[in-house]
């Protein structure tokens, strides 16, 4: 689950981060293998800003699920830093802890001035990884990471097609999502596993289950239309109601924004988000999946969720022998 402590309205965003922390409880008692936290600052509608602290409380509150990253957008940060603090985090849950890698640099240039950080700074973010993995393994010369130096964190790089040839290059997991078309996808984890003797593909997907197809597409309208919002106002705003959302006076361009993002995602009746999983898997021949799903009513999340953890244990793992679904 990479959950990205999405601000809900009228309820701000310290609430939001305890959300985080209780969803986690709930996640890990469905069964899930991963609960992964993001990286955004500066956006009124997401609280996750510092995903090493919340990562720690997330460990924290759970005993048994993996806690990560979905990332650390590492061109914010030094690699000796981020070495450091996932070192600590493997220190005290050892064999728990991800540390997945992005490479944005801010979604303003108010943002990236703040961060100390142009435009271009993810041109760098082959080097950045290389530091950082060297850093672990005890390879940088004349200093040491402590405690992270010689700890076993698995790393996963976070990318769009164009990026996967640095996770093929550098023999690491890769997270890639149909940013720019499933075709585009296909072909990008196709190049990736030409190249990695030991390839490892987690696919990222939105998705919502419900009893009905109407009922789980509401589910998805709230943090699509923040989506669609920020495109047209630069800000991603605090989730709304979806019945809010679906009486308001959007223009021609919003609303076929809206139903764009809607089609991209993955929402239905059981059997209906099985058979589309069961083909994202065929398509992509994932290891793994890597789910979102950000809505208004938390409690209507956690029941997402739990149908989507039932159906792990029944069609779609026969379908698909191998997969993995991860909260």
């Amino acid at each position: 689950m990479l959950d990205r402590s999405p601000v809900r309205r009228g309820r701000g965003t310290a609430q939001a981060i305890r959300d985080t922390v209780a969803f986690a409880r709930e996640i890990e008692a469905l069964g899930y293998h991963r609960f992964w936290v993001s990286e955004h600052h500066g956006v009124p509608g997401v609280a996750g800003s510092a995903p090493a602290v919340l990562a720690s409380a997330v460990a924290s509150a759970t005993s048994r699920i993996r806690v990560g990253t979905g990332g650390v957008m590492l061109p914010n940060h030094r690699p000796l830093v981020v070495a450091e603090q996932f070192g600590v985090l493997e220190s005290l849950f050892p064999g728990r802890i991800d540390l997945g890698l992005g490479r944005s640099v801010g979604f303003t240039e108010g943002v990236r001035r703040a961060l100390g950080q142009g435009k271009d700074a993810a041109g760098d973010f082959g080097a950045q990884v290389r530091e950082l993995l060297a850093f672990f393994r005890g390879e940088y010369p004349g200093m040491h990471a402590i405690p992270g130096e010689g700890l076993s964190v698995p790393v996963f790089l976070l990318a769009t097609g164009a990026g996967a040839g640095l996770a093929a290059e550098l023999g690491l997991p890769l997270v890639i999502a149909p940013a720019h078309g499933e075709r585009a996808m296909v072909e990008a984890i196709t190049r990736y596993r030409s190249i990695v003797d030991d390839p490892y593909v987690v696919v990222s997907a939105t998705v919502a289950v419900a009893d009905t197809a109407e009922q789980a597409r509401r589910l998805l309208v709230p943090e699509a239309w923040s989506t669609v919002y920020s495109r047209s106002h630069g800000v991603f705003p605090p989730l709304s109601p979806a019945e809010e959302i679906l009486a308001l006076p959007m223009t021609d361009r919003e609303r076929r924004r809206l139903e764009d993002t809607l089609a991209g995602q993955i929402g239905g009746t059981p059997d209906e988000v099985g058979d589309r999983l069961a083909d994202l898997v065929a398509t992509t021949g994932a290891d793994e999946l890597l789910i979102s799903t950000s809505t208004y009513d938390p409690a209507a999340r956690v029941d997402s969720f739990a149908a989507l953890a039932r159906l792990a244990d029944l069609p779609v793992a026969e379908r698909v022998p191998g997969a993995r679904v991860s909260a």
